[in-house]
């Protein structure tokens, strides 16, 4: 039974998952009960995603800490590192700034604002913790600890619970700070970094357990969507879905492939390539609890240096969010405008524009972007309250701008890899595997056959050229004579 389950190809899993979550979702709809009570299948679908979620977000710590001072060490090598880390910025910038113009004209176009059929009196202020501001995000980057953890203690069920978490910016700030270190310090810091390097290849295979994991944990996040929220409650707010979720598919299956062709690099193989991080985003919600598929997707299909993306994709997934920080803000600031009538002028947009493009990193990879929103709407000065309107369906646009999210994250260190001439490109164009991602092989394979088709090519035009050379009588440089006249 399970040699045949390893047969299936890791894709069709997770689509059949899709499925059956979505199947499972209705039926415990049917079953009744609440949010603080619910029914047996529904409590078993929350418990298999959380669960599955959670170990996720358990490997990131120690993936972004590894990886990062390993790519910073490998880059000690690499005399464009500081190119590369521009390049990356400048790209994660260009594809903000197309994402948010998209959005800004869906916006004007869909008109949300006006045609909502919501209740005025819905309108909340989000709590403190939930709010953006610029200063909170400069202060997120000085790490409070050594190990980049946050605590939080609240009350339930009559009692005190602390919980942990940890803040990926922190976390990247303390291993460059390690890693720079590490290579200053020189050969007294070799033991370090092999230890490092081993210690990641382990991660790295614990990490894919977890990703073999994938089916299940879709049909419990998924299935649990369907329950908790459903999808009458769009309803309300039709048009400002539709907005977002069209410039949500305009972004994925319009920018990402122009760019894509742009630059020599098939769209059908980014698509194929970047599925297994695009399906997990959408159950998960969370662009850390994918970040580890993201980086194994840019390795092992598209053909990333480790170095180079294991800077570029950790550092994506608290910044790169085109999804999040780019299309949604834009639409929703539009419609908080529209809702109270508040006129939005040239400044108000160029400030959208900033506030996508500069502040996207103040959402941090956590799951939903009420944190940028609010970022948005206090830079143009528009009420908070509007935040109150939208979180009826956030849950179901999270989905789809996560895994835009997720997506672009991916991108483009391929694109910066394919413009720098680092990348391995006959590993992005190869065959993918039954679990998603191309075999360890196949990049090898692909450029031996490339290598031998180039030299069998030389070999026959060496011929060719031989017997062009030899057709004349007398061999080269002797010329057949005339008809009718005798050789000299």
């Amino acid at each position: 039974m399970l040699s045949a389950l390893r047969r299936i190809p890791f894709a069709v899993q997770v689509l059949a998952a899709l499925v059956v979550g979505v199947a499972l979702g209705i039926v415990a709809r049917q079953l009744g009960g609440t949010a603080e009570d619910p029914n047996w299948l529904a409590l078993t679908l929350d418990t298999v995603g959380s669960t599955f979620v959670t170990l996720l977000r358990t490997i990131v710590p120690p993936l972004i800490v590894l990886a990062v001072i390993s790519s910073i060490a490998n880059l000690r090598n690499t005399a464009n590192a500081a190119r590369l880390a521009g390049q990356t910025l400048l790209w994660f910038a260009i594809t903000a700034l197309i994402a948010v113009g998209i959005g800004i004209g869906l916006g004007r176009l869909f008109q949300p604002g006006v045609n909502a059929d919501v209740d005025a009196g819905a309108a909340q202020a989000p709590d403190a913790g939930s709010q953006g501001s610029w200063l909170a995000f400069l202060e997120s980057l000085v790490p409070t600890n050594f190990l980049g953890v946050t605590a939080e203690t609240s009350e339930e069920a009559g009692s005190l619970a602390t919980s942990l978490d940890f803040n990926a910016l922190q976390l990247i700030v303390i291993a460059i700070a390690i890693g720079i270190a590490a290579v200053r310090v020189g050969s007294a810091a070799e033991p370090f970094l092999a230890f490092t390097r081993s210690a990641l290849t382990v991660v790295l295979k614990v990490l894919w357990w977890v990703i073999r994991l994938a089916p299940l944990g879709t049909v419990g996040l998924l299935g649990n969507a369907v329950y908790s929220y459903g999808w009458t409650t769009v309803g309300a707010l039709g048009q400002f879905a539709l907005a977002i979720y069209t410039g949500l598919a305009l972004v994925l299956f319009v920018v990402y492939p122009v760019l894509a062709r742009l630059h020599g690099l098939s769209p059908l193989k980014y698509f194929t390539g970047v599925w297994p991080a695009v399906q997990l985003g959408f159950v998960s919600r969370s662009s850390m609890g994918t970040m580890p598929v993201t980086q194994r997707v840019a390795e092992t299909n598209f053909g990333v240096p480790r170095h180079y993306s294991s800077f570029a994709v950790p550092f994506g997934a608290t910044t790169k969010m085109d999804g999040c920080a780019a299309i949604y803000p834009a639409i929703a600031a539009i419609f908080v405008s529209q809702f109270y009538g508040v006129p939005l002028g040239l400044t108000d947009y160029l400030l959208i524009v900033f506030v996508s493009v500069i502040g996207s990193a103040a959402t941090a990879g956590t799951t939903g972007a009420t944190v940028m929103l609010t970022l948005t709407l206090s830079t143009v000065g528009l009420p908070l309250e509007g935040v109150g309107l939208l979180l009826a369906v956030d849950p179901i646009l999270d989905m789809g701008r996560t895994a835009v999210n997720v997506a672009g994250q991916a991108f483009v260190p391929a694109l910066v890899a394919k413009r720098e001439r680092i990348m391995d490109v006959a590993r992005f164009h190869a065959p993918r595997g039954l679990g998603g991602f191309v075999a360890p092989d196949s990049g090898e394979e692909l450029r031996a056959d490339a290598e031998r088709t180039a030299a069998d090519a030389a070999e026959s035009e060496a011929r060719t050229d031989a017997a062009d050379g030899d057709e004349a009588p007398g061999g080269h440089g002797t010329a057949a004579a005339p008809a009718g006249r005798a050789a000299p």
